[in-house]
């Protein structure tokens, strides 16, 4: 027989510290939920930008062929959109016209700077771009900076227009290497193109917010219609253009 005398039964907890327990519980979910989680799923929300899902990540030329990926987006009015990227020092494509074709030959030969130079038409949405800008690279016309817009049928939370583009860089000229057809060919970094642009739009001022969307693009690799390869790390950069007031200077 055991004679080790049992321990004493423990009183029963007050009622009041359960209480206190319960409401440090509470208090320590709040928290956690106010100020840890809430924020980083308001950041995922936003981050993910509802109104840019589902939208083609590829443009394609008037045969079908993929053409130069989407990389850049921005918000804001047609004028807003011209008047920032003019601050930017980036100019409207000329239309493409046989007479632009040869001005841009003429200015090749004799690396002549042209600044409103034409672009080939992409196509989005089941039509070609809706504004053009391009910026040179010192005298010479085989190289330089461009960008496509399409307006989409999407719009902000403010109800602003949302632009989507093709940010590329054309290193030299040469031949299609689907077609044979003389063209520009495009340099694989779009990513740097990407934010070559947005560094400019930058100085301007007149971006009020500049947000990366990550995982813009699931396929990170490819070619376009002149079968030039390009990369990605798959993001995209949107930027909010600060809204115009009716007294602000045209």
């Amino acid at each position: 027989m055991d004679d080790t005398p049992s321990k004493p039964a423990l009183p029963p907890r007050p009622l009041w510290k359960w209480g206190v327990t319960g409401l440090a519980i509470l208090l320590v979910t709040y928290l956690l939920g106010a100020y840890v989680l809430m924020p980083n799923l308001w950041k995922w929300y936003i981050h993910r930008h509802p109104e840019l899902e589902d939208l083609p990540t590829l443009t394609h030329t008037v045969d079908g062929i993929p053409g130069d990926p989407i990389n850049v987006a921005l918000v804001g009015t047609k004028e807003e959109v011209i008047g920032i990227m003019l601050a930017a020092r980036w100019y409207p494509a000329d239309p493409l016209t046989l007479r632009s074709c040869l001005e841009i030959a003429k200015a090749t030969v004799f690396k002549r700077s042209y600044e409103d130079a034409p672009v080939s038409n992409l196509y989005l949405f089941g039509r070609k771009e809706d504004l053009a800008f391009e910026q040179d690279v010192g005298p010479d016309p085989r190289k330089r900076h461009h960008v496509r817009f399409w307006r989409t049928d999407r719009v902000s939370a403010e109800g602003r227009p949302i632009w989507v583009g093709s940010a590329i860089f054309d290193d030299h000229v040469g031949l299609n290497r689907r077609t044979g057809q003389i063209t520009h060919h495009t340099a694989p970094e779009i990513d740097t193109e990407r934010d070559t642009l947005f560094h400019d739009l930058e100085q301007t001022g007149d971006l009020v917010e500049v947000i990366t969307v990550d995982d813009f693009h699931k396929i990170r690799e490819g070619r376009n219609g002149g079968g030039d390869p390009w990369h990605t790390d798959g993001k995209l950069l949107e930027g909010v253009i600060r809204p115009r007031k009716a007294s602000d200077p045209k």
